[in-house]
């Protein structure tokens, strides 16, 4: 595959970069619940920010509301994820390489040196964007990582719905879409939720989990909503 092509990365990461920031710059966009998070980022305060793998292109528009914030993308160690950092690195977010893990399964890959950079990077006021479901799925599924990297942090948690008309939509196991040219773009802000108690148990992070994937998944059901209205 020629985006895992170690040579040829470089090149098409560039050509990606512009292919994405000028899309995004053509469309017309709205961004809605916008008032606690412009709210939040005025504080100095960290946070973690995740948003669905199969929207990860429409992220990058999100620069418009962070600005100045410091910000990083977690992106794993696989190597398609290393067209992507290079792609996110250009476009003004230095990745931290790493994958978080799913539900129930030990640290690897590089998660463990990943999660202590991200909370100490988070800590510092960064905002950390986090593509939950990446980087194989299964799809819209949010695992724990997350939910105990804002727990140890001491940071909230917001997150986006993104949706773009019209799209490209690839055949992915994320259901991946491109935004094409002129057309319209939405954000839907939920946050900040606080983060999980430092004494939270077992079933007390679980259900944490469960009401930040349910509040993720109603944030992108709304932002896909508002492109159908007129």
């Amino acid at each position: 595959m020629l985006l895992r092509s170690g040579p040829a990365q470089p090149v098409l990461a560039y050509l990606a970069s512009l292919l994405i920031g000028g899309t995004l710059a053509t469309m017309r966009w709205r961004f809605e619940n916008r008032a606690a998070a412009d709210a939040y980022l005025k504080s100095g305060g960290g946070a973690v920010a995740c948003f669905w793998h199969g929207r990860i292109f429409h992220g990058v528009v999100c620069r418009r509301i962070l600005k100045n914030k410091p910000t990083r993308v977690l992106v794993s160690l696989s190597r398609d994820g290393d067209f992507i950092a290079r792609t996110v690195e250009r476009l003004g977010f230095p990745p931290i390489r790493g994958s978080a893990g799913r539900p129930g399964a030990r640290l690897s890959k590089g998660g463990a040196e990943a999660f202590v950079e991200a909370v100490r990077f988070a800590r510092k006021g960064g905002i950390l964007a986090i593509t939950p479901d990446g980087p194989r799925g299964p799809a819209e599924v949010l695992p724990e990582g997350p939910v105990q990297l804002a727990r140890i942090a001491r940071v909230p948690a917001f997150f986006f719905g993104l949706a773009a008309r019209p799209a490209v939509k690839l055949k992915t196991w994320d259901r991946t879409q491109i935004p094409l040219p002129f057309g319209r773009g939405c954000v839907v802000f939920d946050g900040p939720l606080a983060p999980p108690p430092r004494d939270a148990d077992e079933a007390a992070m679980e259900a944490i989990r469960r009401d930040w994937q349910s509040r993720l998944a109603a944030a992108q059901e709304r932002a896909e909503a508002a492109l159908t209205r007129r």
